[in-house]
């Protein structure tokens, strides 16, 4: 809080008030021995000009991604927001409103969220989209449990190209629910191997979940996935973590997909110390009465006017307990708000442009890596805006070596894909200029010519 508007007098009439003399009287309970004897170890009050230079000089000395050169991607994107976006987003009418309990005097807030469903089916390519979901990992973690519901089979089987971080969501989620992972390996190009389906009876699966593009960075052949598929009720879950490449790439609903599901977070929310995020899920028709969270309607009232109305709510607060499809309690709408503010602003010819920006970006830095001796480029697999390196030499040392000339690397992959041996996932979007590209493949240059 910038300020906190009690003055001295007035804390002496709220403890009048409740019938204590001082604020020790409200701390009695707690033991002695667990107070602390000796006044904080804190500066001299300052004013308020003074103490705002002197955070702001602290503030400082902060190292992030928008003072430096930063090729980290991995699940959280840096794209430029437009200010209109920024500027809209924080009117008071977006930012206070909480879940629609009284539909009818939500109008504005549902208008919204409405626009941003109808938007997000459009770059998903399925008909249903619901109001969001908190992020992405739970969005993923929720559509296997859709999957167990709807065709009542327990095994999922997960690629093993994932993002670890959604992979661990969706153990915990599944591991007292009844529901076994069948790990799908990482093939040669860097896609999905899915051999191991061969072995695992069809009438036990549940679904089948990729991610694309994926961990890697490789864009997954969803529509071979989906014919892999033998039980018709085995789903086919998509899930993407880079929103944008929807708008570049082919709708995984047109490729087949049952559920598309993932993090929205490019779409318009800045790279903010790990959120707010935007899980977004859409869904076949046949699946809509399935799906967690609420979808937002359209209809007239009987006056013939135009309105819009929580068409389902299946979450535990507004039905019994034991028929709700998640747990979801609380409203997370100013991100998909924003998202759809930010798409607004775009237009789809915005999107397209900024995607395929991307993809030009990111050749261009690959096309400087693979130059370098020592570094190559696993993976044959076509990407969006980011790829696989691997690397002679110490990993360590690298990572060491780029922060010294001021850039923010790659994922270090090392930790979850071991195999792969000194690996890093890098990243280029649009905010990559062409010199801070030149900069990092320099930077990598020079760290291979000391270690060759």
């Amino acid at each position: 809080m910038h300020y906190i508007p009690l003055t001295e007098e007035e804390c002496r009439q709220m403890l009048k008030v409740i019938g204590v003399s001082s604020i020790d009287d409200l701390l009695k309970d707690i033991p002695a021995k667990k107070r602390l004897k000796q006044a904080l170890n804190l500066p001299e009050a300052m004013s308020e000009q003074t103490l705002t230079r002197y955070m702001q000089a602290l503030a400082q000395n902060n190292v992030t991604h928008e003072s430096l050169p930063c090729f980290m991607g991995a699940g959280a994107y840096r794209h430029f927001v437009p200010a209109a976006v920024r500027s809209m987003s924080a009117r008071s009418e977006f930012v206070t409103a909480y879940t629609p309990y009284q539909p009818e005097i939500s109008q504005g807030s549902l208008q919204a969220m409405f626009e941003y469903q109808t938007m997000m089916t459009q770059l998903t390519g399925l008909p249903v989209s619901n109001a969001s979901m908190y992020d992405g990992a739970m969005a993923a973690a929720e559509a296997a449990l859709l999957a167990v519901r709807s065709s009542r089979n327990n095994v999922i089987a997960v690629s093993k190209t994932l993002n670890p971080a959604y992979r661990t969501v969706l153990e915990t989620y599944t591991a007292n629910a009844g529901v076994s992972l069948l790990e799908l390996p990482l093939a040669d190009n860097g896609q999905t191997d899915l051999s191991p389906l061969a072995d695992t009876d069809p009438k036990s699966l549940a679904g089948i979940m990729i991610q694309s593009p994926n961990m890697l960075g490789v864009i997954e052949d969803v529509e071979s996935t989906k014919s892999s598929i033998i039980n018709p009720k085995t789903l086919l879950i998509v899930v993407v973590t880079e929103a944008l490449s929807l708008a570049a790439l082919k709708p995984p609903g047109e490729c087949g997909a049952d559920v598309v599901c993932g993090e929205a977070q490019s779409l318009g929310l800045p790279v903010n110390y790990g959120g707010p995020y935007l899980g977004f899920f859409a869904v076949k028709d046949n699946l809509v009465r399935k799906m967690p969270g609420r979808v937002v309607g359209m209809t007239v009232d009987s006056d013939g006017k135009c309105g819009f109305v929580n068409t389902l709510s299946t979450r535990e607060q507004h039905i019994r307990r034991d028929k709700a499809t998640s747990n979801i309690c609380t409203n997370q709408a100013l991100c998909a708000i924003t998202s759809a503010m930010y798409m607004t602003c775009m237009g789809r010819k915005g999107l397209r442009e900024v995607a395929l920006l991307n993809m030009k970006k990111s050749a261009c830095l690959k096309a400087g890596i693979q130059k370098i001796k020592g570094f190559s480029i696993p993976f044959e697999g076509p990407v969006f805006n980011e790829f696989t390196i691997t690397y002679s030499g110490d990993t360590e040392s690298l990572q060491k070596h780029l922060a010294e000339k001021g850039i923010i690397g790659g994922y270090d992959l090392r930790c979850t894909y071991p195999e792969l041996g000194n690996a890093m996932v890098v990243c280029a979007t649009e905010t990559n200029t062409l010199d801070e590209i030149n900069q990092f493949v320099s930077a990598l240059a020079e760290w291979a010519g000391e270690v060759s």
